[in-house]
């Protein structure tokens, strides 16, 4: 640049009548390679386009101005809708402030749950009905029907319904039939179990180690609980068997006695 500065300035010295028009030369030709006529064509060029980027910075500075001064008249807008939506719940900013601050913080403890897995999640359903009692006393109050807030309690609504879980029992210790009428079918039955009697295969078929006829099962036996659900095929397959097995009995039984009658 200093170069070509010092070009330009030499030629007009030396020719200050110059007239000739000559286009700007590529942009690839070193300016001390230039010719005066090319000099002074490059200068001009580097003043048009100094020009132009001004021109250009001008409007983006002036695009830039409006939308700030749009910007400004959008947050104005706002403030005074909000202001008409706060007085309608009547409610303060400072009010809004506190009750988004509320909705905010149940959002964590809705997330932290979220991350429990369900045994863990069994183990805290008092916390869950504690979320749930948050949320309804949220949901009361008035500023419940500002519309930034209807969207995050409807899915904090839905998020806490999701973290019910029954508490499973995993084990059950089998107690007298004199004192607890237990049987793998009235233990099937308990609500706390599956409250379901027909869903005793399931226990049998997870305590096969110990449970060789279903009919039978001893005081103080520790039975696993599997989780409740439709019986698999295995269950049902076992289940048949037994019935087959024990309508065959009961018709061996009945021949056997009809048999020894004829006799007599």
């Amino acid at each position: 640049m200093k170069t070509l500065l010092a070009l330009a300035l030499f030629c007009g010295m030396m020719l200050p009548a110059l007239a000739q028009d000559v286009p700007p030369p590529p942009v690839t030709k070193a300016d001390e390679l230039l010719t005066c006529d090319e000099a002074e064509a490059r200068i001009k060029q580097m003043k048009t386009d100094v020009d132009e980027s001004k021109k250009k910075l001008d409007g983006v500075k002036s695009a830039v101005a409006k939308s700030e001064s749009d910007l400004a008249n959008s947050v104005a807008a706002l403030k005074k809708c909000n202001d008409e939506i706060y007085a309608l719940v009547g409610a303060t900013e400072a009010d809004v402030n506190s009750y988004r601050q509320r909705i905010g913080q149940l959002e964590g403890k809705v997330r932290e749950m979220q991350r429990l897995n369900d045994d863990a999640l069994a183990d805290r359903q008092d916390d869950v009905k504690g979320l749930r009692s948050t949320l309804n006393e949220l949901a009361r109050m008035q500023m419940a029907m500002i519309p930034e807030f209807y969207e995050r309690l409807t899915n904090l609504n839905r998020d806490i319904k999701g973290l019910y879980r029954e508490k499973r029992i995993k084990g059950y210790t089998v107690g007298t039939w004199a004192e607890n009428r237990d049987c793998l079918w009235n233990i099937a039955g308990r609500t706390e179990i599956y409250a379901d009697p027909f869903q005793w295969p399931k226990i049998w078929q997870a305590n096969t180690d110990k449970i060789k006829n279903p009919d039978i099962i001893q005081p103080g036996w520790v039975l696993s609980v599997p989780p409740a659900g439709p019986k698999t095929s295995e269950e049902m397959k076992a289940e048949r068997k037994y019935y087959r097995n024990k309508r065959a009995a009961q018709e061996s039984t009945e021949a056997g006695a009809a048999s020894t009658g004829t006799t007599k």
